[in-house]
């Protein structure tokens, strides 16, 4: 039996305003309250379905009759004109098979948890002279320029063998590329650019291979420079954007719960701790976007082929059902000795985030060590005056400024 719900469609991507900074923004939770799967508004004036329960964005996910390829002229975009933009280069997350998978397998080994843990010694290092070039001034600091962006972008370039020195560009232009503000041109400047940069790398890594991804990327006869950049670059600006972030919002989160962040310091408590933030936070706030390829039933509501849809991974992460076992906080609060290994923050399916692996040791490593190394760690101005990156599709903080 098949239901169309009637309630005011919210607009996507909807703001933060007046909520706490960890909790999904209140149209999508209200959105959730209303139905797991909801009709919504996108700003270029078309509709789409809001799908915000846990079951049924599982569901989606891994049905291959929901397209992730942008390329379609219905795909579903959260500003005007991204969709082209993201269509001209699209990388292996916004194609289906067999394109994703021919893609995609071409760096999954570099991603896999035997050679990330066998990476974990380099991680500590990097985490370790961040944490004193940090520290060497005696403070105050900024967390975020001065050791969340630092340490995945150190790590990120290493792996895809990208100068670090050339890190201030490309942080730049991937901070246009998230944002959802900015004009249409700047992002289309800022993409061009940026692959203009990651396909002249390669075309040298041709000449002069090293042991890196965009070597062993360039080597193949079978991809064009274009498609080795469009690779490089999904790889580097989700690379550092996303695990940034979550060390940011992370350390914030646990400023406000002490003694959440003294479990830090108990090595077995750390990885649950860690599947905790990635649950509570989620900072992919405005949800992966597909279109239908056929009329599919999805929690009790008939969508149609051609309609777009959005999966709300941050309400799929607070369902009560799932992640609030009795003994534990309720979904809605940090918990960090809940089981919470079934989230969704890493999306799911087959296009499931390749680098969970390399963010789960990142993020480990970052916060275990932050927390054990700095036991006086505090926030060096009011709360109140910290800006938060509601303007982006990887959500985060602006800046983090900290005493110890």
């Amino acid at each position: 039996m098949t239901s169309t719900p009637t309630a005011p469609a919210p607009l996507l991507p909807a703001p933060h305003d007046g909520v706490c900074p960890f909790s999904p923004p209140p149209v999508y939770t209200e959105a959730a309250r209303a139905g797991t799967v909801t009709r919504a508004a996108l700003l270029d004036g078309s509709s789409c379905w809001l799908v915000t329960g846990y079951h049924e964005v599982r569901s989606l996910l891994s049905d291959r009759r929901f397209s992730a390829d942008v390329r379609r002229p219905e795909f579903p975009s959260f500003t005007p004109g991204r969709r082209a933009i993201l269509a001209a280069n699209p990388n292996f997350l916004r194609l289906d098979d067999p394109e994703h998978s021919r893609l995609r397998r071409m760096v999954t080994g570099d991603f896999l948890v035997k050679r990330v843990e066998a990476m974990r010694p380099e991680v500590q290092q990097i985490v370790d002279e961040a944490l004193d070039s940090m520290t060497a001034s005696g403070g105050p600091a900024d967390l975020v320029g001065d050791f969340a962006l630092p340490v995945p972008s150190l790590v990120i370039c290493l792996l895809l063998g990208v100068p670090y020195e050339d890190r201030q560009m490309f942080q730049e232009l991937s901070r246009v590329l998230v944002s959802t503000t900015v004009e249409e041109a700047e992002v289309r400047r800022a993409q061009t650019e940026l692959l203009d940069y990651l396909g002249g790398l390669a075309a040298q890594k041709r000449r002069r291979p090293g042991d890196d991804i965009l070597s062993r990327l360039a080597a193949r006869d079978d991809l064009s420079l274009r498609e080795i950049a469009a690779t490089g670059m999904l790889l580097l600006v989700a690379g550092h954007e996303t695990t940034a972030n979550m060390i940011g919002l992370s350390t914030l989160l646990l400023l406000r719960h002490p003694g959440q962040a003294a479990r830090l310091t108990d090595p077995a408590a750390v990885p649950g701790a860690v599947e905790e933030l990635l649950r509570h936070l989620t900072i992919i706030h405005m949800g992966l976007p597909r279109l239908a390829l056929e009329d599919v039933e999805l929690g009790g509501v008939r969508i149609r082929a051609g309609d777009g849809v959005v999966a709300m991974l941050s309400t799929a992460n607070r369902d009560e059902e799932l992640f609030g076992a009795p003994g534990h906080l309720p979904a809605d609060e940090l918990d960090v000795d809940r089981d919470a290994r079934r989230h969704l923050a890493f999306g799911f399916g087959v296009h499931q985030c390749l680098g969970q692996p390399l963010a789960r040791a990142e993020l480990q490593i970052a916060l275990a060590t932050l927390f054990h190394r700095l036991p006086g760690l505090r926030l060096a101005v009011p709360e109140s005056e910290l800006t938060f990156r509601s303007d982006a599709f990887i959500y985060g903080l602006k800046a983090l400024p900290i005493a110890w």
